[in-house]
């Protein structure tokens, strides 16, 4: 392929045909005329060999090459776009919208202290915060959407990896709880009243994968998807919550709760933030990245002032 004779608006166009399957929406998008998406996928096909749409009766499908081609060219099209933005960031003037994705637990404990900093620097910064999704979510096209993720777990393709803050967990029982004294023995630990907690994208709880290694499996008797409604659901039943212990502690005083060490070292969690690798030198990234960062470092000194 000759890139002199290329004309790389074609590029544009093939992104929005491959997005949209459909050549007069992929005209809307990008401000042709219909006649003119429709030559541009003419000159697609004969570029590379392969109609890329093909009609499966009322409707346009991508053909294998085109799917194949969606990621690729979405990431291409991103690093074009970033030889043309700006190489500062002023915070203070900024209008810019950042998209975050993390577990409730996460939101509990990061939002409040960081939102402080983003408003003292940048009033006119806006964070969005979407739920946890679960680690099949991470492809390229994610990657385009994405600011920052906080989560457990490896490294995900297209993204790198920071340590955020480490945490461990503990039992949740509201104060007064009948059995609080006894649920460090063992025995009466997997005979309690569990709430399982499975956070989308995860097939059980992880406390139940990590006891399944020990040969041992506790009572669950509710399941819910998120950490913040296993200690609602704690603080005003007998049910107990085994969540992590920096969660509690910052609920403890408003929903009534008790954190128990429980009979079976759960060891050290680690909490990341990972970042798109095409934001690597972004200066908006870099600045949010280094509040978060701060945000968490934060968290390990207050714990090893308690410790």
């Amino acid at each position: 392929m000759n890139l002199n004779s290329l004309d790389l608006n074609l590029l544009t166009a093939l992104d929005a045909l491959l997005r949209e399957a459909n050549v007069s929406r992929a005209a809307l998008r990008i401000g042709l005329s219909q006649p003119a998406a429709s030559h541009a996928l003419q000159r697609l096909r004969d570029i590379f060999g392969d109609p890329l749409l093909v009609r499966t009766g009322a409707r346009m499908e991508l053909t294998p090459r085109a799917q194949a081609l969606r990621a690729p060219l979405a990431q291409a099209l991103d690093q074009v776009r970033g030889l043309f933005r700006p190489d500062d960031f002023d915070a203070a003037r900024s209008e810019r919208q950042f998209r975050l994705m993390m577990p409730d637990l996460a939101v509990e404990l990061l939002m409040p202290p960081l939102m402080e900093k983003v408003t003292r620097a940048a009033p006119n910064v806006r964070i969005d915060v979407v739920p946890w999704r679960g680690p099949a979510i991470f492809h390229a096209e994610f990657a385009r959407t994405i600011d920052l993720v906080i989560s457990i777990g490896n490294a995900f393709k297209g993204f790198h990896r920071q340590l955020l803050y480490t945490d461990s967990d503990a039992l949740a029982v509201r104060r007064g709880h009948p059995m609080a004294a006894k649920l460090k023995r063992r025995e009466t630990f997997l005979a309690a009243r569990h709430i399982g907690v499975i956070i989308r994208g995860q097939p059980e709880d992880l406390i139940d994968t990590w006891l399944r290694t020990k040969g041992i499996e506790r009572h669950i008797s509710l399941v819910v998807s998120g950490y913040l409604e296993a200690l609602h659901v704690a603080a005003r039943t007998d049910l107990v919550a085994f969540v992590p212990r920096r969660l509690i502690a910052a609920l403890s005083k408003q929903l009534g709760l008790v954190a128990l060490t429980p009979p079976l070292d759960p060891g050290i969690d680690e909490q990341f933030m990972f970042h798109p690798t095409r934001a690597q030198m972004d200066p908006g990234s870099i600045w949010l990245r280094q509040l978060m960062l701060e945000t968490g470092r934060e968290l390990e000194q207050a714990k090893r002032k308690l410790s």
